[in-house]
């Protein structure tokens, strides 16, 4: 069987067509599916169309969250109620092609046990946006050292793929990385970004940053190592200030005022706060993983045996 992993986050408009869709597409070509909608706290009747939808097709399972806890729980959710031999995680406002299910479906059946869904084109963004995701990629792709510039959420997984990522602990997790991560037998698709037939897209150029610095924490220690390299810069400035320093007094002509003593204390107190920040982040990381809280909490069900 086929579990298909739905995130819905204010996604009212979008349900009934999603499973619509999705269900004729596998159902005419013979596949046993269920389509599992997670509602991530939404605030619209998202839960409420997918109780419709869940009434006139047994097949769709409902996951209510108790409050928003975010995709990347949304995603594991799903995964962790997922009965299928295989997994396969989309976005419910059709962006993602459903044809490209039956492909992916179709390789799975050839032996590939991770099957990438992979950008060819973005579709239809604002220049500022595509500016800020594409830095966001390169940033994540270095500190992460995975090509993740076409990059996204829409994969089939195995069986053991999908438990191969429910047994890691961490609770700040990064789906995207962590499914190439895991390694397996992977192959990948290529589809076009399609435009939102309703709603809007829930990722602002904001939201993107906090996504970028939270992911790149997550899963690499590089920011820890810009400030050791941001660190050596410095002492490498200060050696070169103090020979030029030496120089001039010993000639006679040693520096007037406190510019450079100023100057130092700025660069040198800038580097040390932006350190502390850096290093703060990791800790508030490492406490949130020690306390041990659960990545969500479910409070309704619908049609999950």
């Amino acid at each position: 069987m086929l579990s298909i992993i739905l995130p819905s986050y204010n996604e009212g408009k979008n349900i009934s067509k999603a499973s619509g869709v999705i269900s004729e597409l596998l159902a005419s070509n013979n596949i046993p599916y269920e389509l599992i909608f997670v509602d991530d706290g939404s605030k619209d009747d998202t839960w409420n169309e997918i109780e419709k939808a869940s009434k006139g097709n047994p097949n769709v399972v409902g996951i209510h969250f108790s409050r928003n806890f975010g995709k990347e729980s949304a995603l594991f959710s799903g995964l962790a109620e997922s009965t299928g031999d295989a997994c396969i995680v989309m976005d419910c406002d059709l962006q993602h092609p459903p044809e490209t299910l039956i492909e992916m479906y179709r390789l799975w059946q050839e032996g590939y046990e991770v099957v990438e869904g992979v950008k060819r084109s973005r579709g239809k963004e604002s220049i500022l946006h595509k500016a800020s995701a594409g830095l966001f990629y390169k940033l994540i792709s270095k500190a992460v050292k995975i090509d993740m510039s076409r990059a996204s959420d829409f994969k089939l997984l195995d069986r053991k793929a999908v438990d191969s990522l429910l047994a890691m602990p961490e609770r700040n997790a990064f789906f995207r990385a962590l499914s190439a991560w895991i390694g397996y037998k992977t192959t990948t698709v290529e589809f076009d970004v399609r435009e939102r037939e309703e709603g809007e897209s829930k990722w602002s150029t904001w939201s993107l940053i906090k996504y970028a610095i939270t992911n790149i924490v997550a899963f690499s220690a590089a920011p820890m190592q810009v400030v050791t390299i941001a660190g050596v810069l410095v002492f490498l400035f200060a050696i070169i200030l103090g020979i030029q320093t030496l120089i001039k007094f010993f000639m006679g002509h040693a520096v007037a005022g406190f510019t450079t003593v100023i100057l130092l204390i700025l660069i040198i107190g800038s580097i040390i706060m932006i350190s502390l920040g850096i290093i703060g982040y990791y800790i508030s990381k490492i406490y949130e993983e020690v306390k041990g809280r659960p990545k969500y909490i479910i409070s309704k069900k619908i049609n999950k045996k």
